[in-house]
């Protein structure tokens, strides 16, 4: 199978010089303008609010169109990363030379790696201007999120692929395994209506579930399609491009999201061959439906059970649940709730048995509940 051997061989084509989630456009400007040029045409499509350059990069001469867009939020980079494994792939696909050249041959694609380098250089969602990208698809204030539509409109891909990240707190359902990764088939309209461009889009999201479920089962989840009438997906998909979102969430011990880069990278070439070999529209619709859609907010990085709490003078049996907070040069672990947290779920999980903690407030910085108790943490 295509996607195990991806899988199996990735360590040959991941991209060294991207080893964690924070980097900037500077890092990945050599990355891009240093490709093998006969492969790839690299163009530099404009500037971001900033003046940073913002390029595409093409490869195939198929007749199959397929546009594939990353960070669109400045700190969602786990596809941005797997783009250069994906570029590393096509230059050198090793053993999986047969395949590589079904889909050069069947497609031709066009990638822009960080749409958002403004974002990225702060890492933060929004761009310069303080604009959301992703809620700028029919105003087009945003100059990178313009020149998104602009390409969109001029390549008319008949399948666009919307790569971001989700937080590690969504499960599959509503249980203890985390939404590593999610897709959606976009809505376009409200009545959440299907045609046959929204429907590939389901059929081929079967496909790469269908593949990464030999790597993650129980931790692919469905993403809401409620209609959003501002968003980039939800529009380039009602212009008749097949649109593929696709959330990088959270893996057990994964906090640069190295693992959930390589499911992107098998998952995004598993469905580049599907589309190849064009054997996705026999899937069925029900299959996709079947997913279980994400629950927001069911998961903790870490729990504290049975906590007697000292506050006032009193004390009270209660949970503690806490998060990470991503700041601009690290990460923070803070107190997200205090009360009975039996109905949810953590990575990381203790009984404290009753011991106590004195003067703990939602908010509060736990980074010391952390070192104190998950020393050596294994997970539920």
């Amino acid at each position: 199978m295509f996607a195990n051997q991806l899988f199996e061989n990735y360590e040959n084509f991941k991209e060294p010089k991207l080893l964690n989630r924070r980097f900037k456009h500077k890092d990945i400007l050599p990355l891009m303008v240093n490709r093998n040029t006969d492969i790839f045409k690299i163009t530099k499509i404009g500037k971001s609010f900033e003046d940073r350059e913002i390029f595409m990069l093409k490869t195939g001469r198929g007749k199959r169109k397929i546009l594939l867009w990353s960070q669109m939020h400045g700190n969602e980079s786990t596809a941005t990363k797997a783009f250069f494994d994906i570029f590393n792939f096509f230059e050198n696909p090793g053993i999986l030379q047969k395949e590589t050249t079904e889909i050069i041959n069947s497609c031709t694609l066009y990638f822009i790696p960080m749409l958002n380098p403004d974002g990225a250089e702060r890492f933060q969602r929004r761009n310069a201007q303080d604009i959301d990208i992703n809620r700028d698809a029919l105003r087009l204030q945003s100059p990178e999120g313009h020149l998104l539509m602009k390409y969109r409109d001029i390549i008319n891909p008949e399948f666009g692929f919307n790569l971001h990240d989700q937080d590690i707190w969504y499960s599959a359902g509503r249980t203890k395994f985390p939404a590593t990764i999610s897709f959606l088939a976009p809505a376009f309209d409200s009545g959440k209506t299907m045609n046959q461009s929204r429907k590939k889009s389901m059929q081929l999201i079967v496909k790469m579930t269908e593949a990464l479920q030999n790597f993650i089962p129980h931790q692919i989840g469905r993403y809401s399609d409620d209609f959003m009438e501002t968003a980039f997906g939800d529009n380039i998909q009602k212009k008749g491009t097949s649109t593929i979102l696709i959330e990088s969430g959270g893996f057990i011990g994964d906090i640069e999201k190295q693992v959930v880069r390589k499911l992107n990278f098998t998952a995004i070439l598993q469905a580049l061959y599907s589309v190849s070999k064009n054997n996705f529209e026999k899937k069925s619709v029900s299959d996709y439906e079947s997913v279980p859609l994400n629950k927001k907010n069911i998961l903790f990085d870490f729990i504290l059970k049975n906590v007697a709490i000292t506050k006032n003078g009193k004390t009270y049996t209660a949970d503690i649940g806490i998060r990470s907070r991503s700041l601009t040069e690290k990460d923070i672990y803070e107190v997200g709730d205090i009360g009975d947290l039996s109905q949810n779920f953590a990575y990381f999980e203790i009984n404290l048995n009753h011991k106590q903690i004195n003067d703990i407030s939602i908010g509060q910085n736990a980074d010391y509940l952390i070192d104190k108790y998950f020393n050596n943490p294994n997970p539920v």
